[in-house]
């Protein structure tokens, strides 16, 4: 019977033993976690993406229609809340919007509050198509977190919860 993928070195192990051997003086144990945290995460990230991308979306498409979206009807936000909500700067939220404008996913408005801002607002073309995305997006998180035995996900959750809530300021809203 084949070992369980678990109990074979992988190449955090292969690393860490290697800077065990050349820098004895040195602890990499970190490395086991970080080291397997960024690359889980690049694993998901291309999961994730595939998702997007069968449905005509980058990740930063995504992002900005599903902000959108679960801001409720009427779905809509200002251009800086957008930014806020998603980590991109100004610059670049001003480039996904003219993008998912252009497919007629998002339409821009003047600001009922401040002629100067603008409001961002999904159509129904952009509200059926993150529907449809956020639908496939769910599937496939489920898919991917079945790989685990469901305790491990509970404990998981948690220990990256607390966590990042050492990293980073509690958001305001969603």
């Amino acid at each position: 019977m084949p070992p369980s993928p678990a109990s074979r070195p992988d190449r955090l192990d292969l690393v860490q033993a290697a800077w065990r051997r050349e820098r004895p003086d040195l602890d990499p144990s970190p490395q086991g976690v970080i080291g397997r945290l960024h690359r889980v995460a690049g694993h998901l990230t291309e999961e994730l993406v595939a998702v997007y991308r069968a449905h005509g979306l980058s990740e930063g498409d995504f992002d900005v229609l599903a902000t959108l979206r679960r801001a409720g009807a009427p779905y809509e936000r200002t251009a800086g809340d957008l930014a806020a909500h998603t980590l991109v700067t100004s610059g670049g939220m001003t480039k996904r919007i003219d993008r998912l404008e252009a497919a007629g996913l998002v339409r821009r408005r003047v600001s009922d509050e401040d002629a100067r801002g603008r409001v961002v607002a999904l159509t129904d073309a952009g509200r059926d198509v993150i529907d449809a995305a956020f639908t496939d997006h769910l599937a496939n998180e489920h898919r991917l977190l079945a790989e685990l035995d469901p305790a491990d996900v509970v404990v998981l959750e948690g220990v990256l919860t607390r966590w990042l809530a050492r990293l980073e300021e509690p958001p305001t809203s969603a």
